[in-house]
């Protein structure tokens, strides 16, 4: 094998992949219908059983996804909106004060209603 089949290789198996057209919209479905189910395990659960120590298991858990996706889908949908706010955006400064109240709106869109 010469160095230059070897580059070819090199380069065939290094060709970037495109993702598919829909990876983010089936992520965020996925983050959403984490969250939910997350925040139904929450409100199913009685205090009167959380005294015994083997009951915190699924709340935990709960809790963790819950959190978890709602993070993750925060962060998704704010980094899909970068480039609108880096456009309307002067400086560095501004930018990072509308990605914060961006961020901040998103959080409070997915927060369920109390």
């Amino acid at each position: 094998m010469s160095a230059t089949d070897f580059e070819a290789l090199l380069r065939q198996a290094l060709a970037p992949v495109e993702p598919p057209a829909d990876l983010a919209q089936r992520l965020e479905l996925t983050l959403v219908s984490l969250t939910e189910l997350a925040h139904e395990e929450l409100e199913t659960w009685e205090l009167r059983a959380m005294r015994d120590p083997r009951n915190w298991v699924r709340p935990a858990a709960a809790a963790v996804v819950g959190v978890s996706a709602g993070t993750a889908l925060v962060v998704l949908r704010v980094r899909a909106r970068h480039r609108v706010r880096k456009q309307r955006s002067n400086n560095l400064f501004e930018l990072a004060q509308r990605t914060v109240q961006d961020a901040a709106e998103e959080a409070r869109r997915i927060l369920p209603h109390r």
